[in-house]
């Protein structure tokens, strides 16, 4: 039985997620990040999350040559800054601050709360790569409510 895609997208976008920016730094230690929705917990005891990573994605080398990586989750206020990582042509760290925790990956300094990861695994998805990051620092960094995306659009909590 065949699954007609944009079916099994019009299912998927009824499934409200949490939006994140995910970075890391590339072999020439320049930022490289990218907007994700595919963002999970997986393990509490070790601590473990994941996010799944398009292969056509031009950060794509650089998680493929990296040991480590940042989760930054997003509030109802960073619609423009989920944007500009989604933007492939946009030039994505000119308007945030960043610090470094424990990896040296980049942590946005204004979102809600970041994860701080050493690359656990790696897995086969189809046209998408599973990344598996050990959590080696988490921290809540700004108390209001998450972006959320739902059927195609930037959502907030009320």
């Amino acid at each position: 039985m065949s699954i007609d895609p944009t079916a099994f997208r019009a299912v998927l976008g009824r499934y409200a997620t949490g939006v994140a920016i995910v970075t890391t730094r590339g072999p020439d230690g320049y930022p490289v990040g990218l907007t994700v929705n595919s963002f999970t917990s997986v393990s509490l005891d070790p601590p473990l999350v994941l996010f799944c990573l398009d292969r056509q994605a031009g950060s794509g080398p650089a998680f493929a040559a990296t040991d480590c990586f940042a989760v930054n989750i997003l509030g109802n206020d960073h619609a423009p800054v989920s944007n500009r990582f989604a933007d492939p042509a946009a030039e994505r760290f000119v308007e945030d601050q960043t610090v470094e925790w424990e990896t040296g990956a980049p942590v946005l300094a204004h979102a809600l709360a970041a994860l701080d990861c050493r690359l656990h695994a790696r897995h086969d998805g189809g046209d998408h790569v599973i990344l598996v990051g050990r959590v080696l620092r988490a921290e809540v960094i700004v108390d209001s409510p998450p972006l959320v995306y739902w059927r195609g659009g930037y959502r907030g909590l009320t």
